[in-house]
């Protein structure tokens, strides 16, 4: 079975948390084939007939909207991250097929002039409203649903980013959440969700923005959990 892997992009160190998961991926018995640099974006999706997974560990979005960041805006036109309508059907052919997806944790900006992307992972960061505190202290994370990726696995603390304000879609059950460090009245915000969607399986998790995210037991756990879950969709 192959798993392909989009990666890279801004302000992360995406080849070491791509080496992470491709670890994960590896020991489930998955070929990895990663996809980096301009042109990945398509090269990715079209890779998908006959693969098990697309996992989307990545940073690439339009950078267009009214609301992004003038520093952003500048990269747009290097990192060419707007699929393809080819690339587009693609994902839409490999979901129907049965095959799954795994979004971490900058997946959920990823696209953002396709709303389709949003709709398939169940969520979607929004300019403007969407944000998160600064990286740690510790996280609280509590376990919020039952599930086979999160059954019989406690809370856990972790040295992460708390995404805040997604724009979410009706029926998404989150399986973990968080609130922000500092803010104890704050509502819990939604870190972990798993979804059937389009004929195949769909795990999105907020976390992982660096490879000390992965290296916590729970967490690892839950993403070795939602690779094998996708999988077998």
């Amino acid at each position: 079975m192959r798993a392909v892997v989009l990666s890279g992009g801004l302000t992360h160190d995406f080849p070491a948390t791509t080496a992470a998961l491709s670890g994960l991926l590896e020991a489930a018995g998955l070929q990895v084939e990663v996809h980096t640099g301009t042109g990945g974006v398509d090269s990715a999706l079209t890779a998908l007939p006959g693969a098990a997974l697309l996992v989307v560990n990545a940073l690439r979005w339009s950078m267009t909207g009214e609301q992004t960041p003038q520093r952003y805006r500048d990269k747009a036109a290097e990192e060419g991250a707007s699929p393809s309508p080819r690339a587009r059907d693609a994902l839409a052919a490999h979901l129907a097929a049965g095959g799954g997806v795994l979004g971490m944790h900058t997946a959920g900006i990823c696209f953002d002039d396709w709303p389709g992307w949003g709709d398939t992972l169940g969520g979607a960061w929004v300019w403007g409203s969407s944000s998160h505190p600064p990286l740690g202290p510790d996280v609280s994370v509590a376990v919020t649903g039952a599930h086979p990726i999160v059954d019989g696995l406690d809370d856990f603390s972790i040295v992460d980013e708390v995404y805040s304000d997604l724009d979410m879609r009706p029926g998404i059950e989150p399986l973990l959440a968080a609130r922000r460090p500092g803010d104890d009245a704050g509502p819990a915000q939604p870190l972990l969700w798993a979804r059937e969607h389009g004929g195949g399986r769909v795990v999105y998790d907020a976390l992982g923005h660096h490879v000390p995210s992965y290296e916590v037991p729970e967490h690892r756990e839950m993403v070795r959990r939602a690779i094998g879950w996708t999988i077998r969709g």
